[in-house]
């Protein structure tokens, strides 16, 4: 039996956020399979250097200064992927936050969508999108047209979906989404999170104190509550990590608000084991920043919400506060007891994340869905 011809899809290859770790994981699994991207920003996407990673036409014709602002091509990046030519390919695997599923493929080939989330600006998310989008000068012109719009990009998401055969989901929550929106069915793979490097513990494993964040600072992640809340209770925040909202973050942080920017991955490592534990105050897909605590034996204070639910199980993996405010996390992080947590179990726990279990689980996936 001949091995079959493999394609990876991605949306755009520009930022090492969540996703993009999982497609070098795909990559490891189909060497041999080229990368589909929109655009790729090569100067600072190294860690794809040895990868065949082929874009599309909208790297040629748009000026770099704009290229990578995604929210601006939703459309032409659909009809991008859709022109693709992937008659070659007897399966394709598109990692989807946006359009990449679009791809069109031939009638007796399959296509495995690894969904991160159906189009958060369409719907899910689409009121605080409609609401908060900001176009400079321009915005008062554009907004009362998204409604239109909108409603024509969902039409073209729902025919893109039909040239999908099976999909993956990153969380239950997103499996939700996936039958709410499109009206499909599919099974959670949960995302590769690289566990391996915090398994490891320190050299010098002081007594933890305090609390920990990590993350990009954008408004979504909620860093803000975390700050409120600790400066409030007067206790120990390290904030790690930089973005849009770090300046802003800093003016609202008290004496006990610590930044530390941006660390290397073992400084990162040891900071996750000084803390009492991680506060994830934002509502993810799945979030892979309270994994890797776990992974480090912190247990994690979350929102009850998105991919969190998935693993911060009361009382033994952490706890959960019910609304996005200082007030909620405040009565969290007071009722929170560290002793009743085990270092052991939490990164013992945290192994059902590795990259091995996420390489395995998608392999059986393809393979009892994909016939040679």
């Amino acid at each position: 039996m001949s091995k079959p011809k493999v394609a990876i899809v991605h949306d755009w290859l520009t930022n090492m956020g969540g996703a993009e770790p999982l497609v070098l994981e795909l990559h490891k699994l189909y060497p041999d399979a080229p990368i589909y991207t929109s655009v790729y920003d090569k100067e600072k996407m190294t860690a794809f250097a040895d990868c065949d990673v082929r874009t599309t036409y909208l790297q040629k014709i748009l000026p770099k200064f704009l290229r990578y602002k995604h929210v601006l091509w939703p459309v032409l990046r659909a009809h991008a992927f859709r022109k693709l030519d992937m008659s070659q390919y007897d399966l394709i695997i598109s990692s989807s936050t946006a359009e990449s599923k679009s791809v069109k493929k031939r009638p007796n080939a399959t296509h495995v969508c690894y969904c991160n989330t159906p189009i958060r600006y369409y719907w899910s998310h689409y009121n605080e999108f409609k609401n908060t989008f900001n176009f400079g000068p321009f915005t008062f012109l554009i907004r009362p047209f998204i409604p239109v719009f909108v409603k024509w990009m969902r039409k073209l998401d729902l025919d893109s979906v039909k040239g999908v055969d099976y999909f993956m989901a990153n969380s239950n929550e997103i499996k939700k989404r996936v039958r709410t929106y499109y009206d499909r069915e599919s099974t959670v793979v949960f995302p590769a999170v690289a566990i391996e490097r915090f398994q490891n513990t320190p050299t010098q494993h002081q007594q933890r104190e305090g609390f920990i964040i990590w993350g990009r600072h954008v408004p979504y992640k909620r860093f803000d509550l975390a700050i409120q809340a600790c400066n409030e209770l007067q206790v120990p925040l390290t904030v790690i990590g930089t973005g849009p909202e770090t300046n802003k973050l800093k003016r609202l942080a008290g004496p006990t608000v610590t930044f530390t920017g941006r660390v290397s991955d073992d400084e990162l490592v040891r900071l996750a084991y000084s803390a009492q534990a991680f506060l994830f105050p934002g509502e993810e897909d799945f979030g892979i920043a309270p994994v890797e605590a776990l992974a480090a034996g912190t247990p994690v204070i979350a929102y009850k919400g998105g991919g969190a639910l998935d693993y911060v199980i009361e009382g033994k993996t952490g706890i959960l506060f019910k609304k996005q405010t200082v007030a909620s996390l405040k009565a969290a992080i007071e009722s929170f007891s560290p002793a009743q947590f085990s270092e052991k179990q939490l990164r013992e726990f945290s192994r059902q994340f590795s990259t091995e279990k996420f390489r395995d689980n998608v392999t059986k996936f393809v393979n009892r869905h994909h016939k040679n």
